[in-house]
């Protein structure tokens, strides 16, 4: 008798039952139900609402942990991650870019760019 023909082994079992697709385990979603979650939170994260990816992320983890489980959700969820990262990265640049550089990058348009001094420009301080 083969080892690896074992239907009670550790690594059958743990092939044949891959564990949950969410963070909740046994009180989550189906796998049906995952997908069609996973895929409207994608899908949503492309109206400007990045923090979808990123709850995506979150509650799809046994997913990104695991990468030959759950074949039909995967794809959802490594694109949300890779939209996350990447929307990540973009407002961390442009803050950045603001903080450090500041009036020294951006020379005499600074004054128009901040935000701060739109009560003075209006003249709603009263103190000028």
């Amino acid at each position: 008798m083969e080892t690896g023909s074992n239907p009670s082994s550790p690594s059958a079992t743990a092939m044949s039952n891959p564990g949950w697709p969410t963070i909740d385990g046994p009180l989550g979603l189906s796998e049906e139900e995952s997908v069609a979650y996973a895929r409207r939170f994608f899908r949503f994260g492309f109206c400007l609402l990045p923090w979808l990816w990123a709850l995506n992320c979150f509650y799809f983890w046994p997913v990104l942990l695991r990468s030959r489980c759950f074949p039909r959700l995967r794809p959802y969820v490594v694109g949300s991650a890779a939209g996350f990262m990447v929307f990540t990265v973009l407002l961390s640049s442009w803050a950045l870019t603001f903080i450090i550089g500041g009036k020294h990058l951006f020379g005499h348009v600074w004054d128009e760019l901040v935000m701060y001094n739109v009560a003075d420009k209006l003249g709603l301080t009263g103190w000028s």
